[in-house]
């Protein structure tokens, strides 16, 4: 069992470059607040774990474990690894830092998510985060390589099953709605109207086929930083603050499978599948299965990987939350909405809160945190004591999800 004693995310909103920060700034920083909202020793920490994308190609910097020496002296000396999987780089790094503390390597493990995206044009920025996908062999003629992949998820699901573009604008107006009560999410002062969740091209415009300027996660400056311990270090942190252990969080479940890097060959694997993604769904059903559960029933709430509303829409009933092909239900219903029965991105997610790669899976476990123990503040999910994170790398290439929850649920 590994507990998670907080963290700290950034503000999304914030341009590092205007603020005269690189990123390795930015890693300093978020280690820092890190420290100080939990309150730990930077001493303490025996392990540290990065998960980012692409920091080479925009930043022109490799290597970021060297910045946790930079971040504290006291951490000269200590362990650190990068790991990379795409948009689910953070949540890899958090399983190699789960894998350390089972194995009884190390008891207090640091786990920072990170990515600068916003020191580069859009359509550069849409280059290097195409080197995800397989590099001469697909999407060559797009513009944006991931808007078109997921278009064509879009495709897919309209062409198995039927599509109701209104269904996905529902999602965004949703994710930016509930992104309004985050005091971190990148777009809380946005300016939108009904015409910005429309087909007018002037207030919505296309960017690659079925998907729209507000199908699409945000292209973000952003880190995020969590603290695993052992459960003898968390009954030990506990017990300093006069806290019982079953009022920490903990993650109970996980899940990892990944798949062919093609777009194309994962959709060939899954023809006549009752799920365009099976290994997304084992993901999921994996992460249920170690933390002992039967039913969806048993999740309050879900951050799931809205990098566009067409991934969103695919996760709903690969999640469960829907048989499927019938995610259209959950959106009619209100199910997945801030009040309703499952309520699914409360953050904002990736369209609504913002989506820094490297971060993302990082700041999706500190959300869990945050509901579980009922430190979310204004998107807070009232009596929350389960959340199930689902966070996908490329076209699906990776997924991993993690359960958390409280001893006390």
């Amino acid at each position: 069992m590994v507990y998670i004693l907080g963290g700290w995310q950034s503000d999304f909103a914030t341009v590092w470059s205007r603020q005269n920060m690189d990123i390795g700034d930015a890693f300093c920083d978020a280690v820092q607040h890190g420290l100080a909202a939990t309150a730990l020793d930077a001493a303490e920490i025996e392990t540290g774990h990065v998960g980012n994308f692409c920091a080479e190609l925009f930043a022109g910097q490799g290597l970021l474990g060297g910045f946790f020496a930079r971040a504290d002296p006291a951490l000269n000396g200590l362990p650190t690894a990068r790991h990379e999987a795409a948009c689910a780089s953070g949540s890899v790094a958090i399983l190699a830092a789960t894998a350390e503390i089972d194995a009884g390597r190390y008891d207090l493990a640091c786990v920072v998510g990170i990515e600068q995206m916003r020191n580069v044009p859009g359509k550069t920025a849409a280059q290097y985060l195409g080197s995800a996908a397989w590099a001469g062999h697909e999407f060559g003629d797009a513009d944006f390589v991931w808007p078109r992949a997921f278009s064509d998820v879009a495709d897919e699901y309209a062409n198995r099953y039927g599509l109701d573009p209104a269904h996905l604008r529902r999602i965004a107006e949703i994710n930016f709605a509930n992104a309004r009560r985050n005091p971190n999410a990148q777009t809380r002062h946005y300016q939108l109207t009904p015409e910005s969740f429309g087909d007018d091209d002037s207030a919505n415009p296309v960017i690659e086929g079925r998907i729209r300027k507000m199908d699409c996660g945000q292209v973000t400056d952003g880190s995020a930083v969590v603290f695993l311990a052992s459960p003898r270090f968390a009954a030990d942190y506990a017990a300093k603050r006069g806290l019982a252990i079953d009022r920490l969080a903990r993650i109970s479940g996980w899940g990892h499978r990944s798949a062919p890097i093609g777009y194309a060959q994962k959709i060939a694997d899954s023809a006549g599948h009752a799920y365009v993604f099976p290994q997304v769904r084992q993901t999921v059903e994996d992460a249920r299965a170690r933390a002992g559960m039967v039913d969806i029933a048993q999740i309050d709430t879900i951050e799931t990987h809205d990098c566009f509303t067409s991934s969103e829409y695919m996760e709903i009933d690969h999640l469960g939350i829907t048989p499927p092909g019938k995610s259209w239900q959950a959106i009619e219903d209100g199910t997945i909405a801030a009040d309703g029965t499952l309520p699914v991105n409360p953050s904002g997610g990736l369209i609504g809160c913002g989506h820094p790669v490297g971060a993302t899976g990082v700041r999706m476990l500190l959300d869990g945190y945050k509901q579980v123990t009922g430190q979310a503040g204004d998107y807070q999910v009232d009596d929350a004591r389960r959340m199930q994170t689902l966070n996908i790398g490329g076209s699906a290439t990776t997924a991993v999800s993690f359960i958390v929850d409280r001893a006390a649920a």
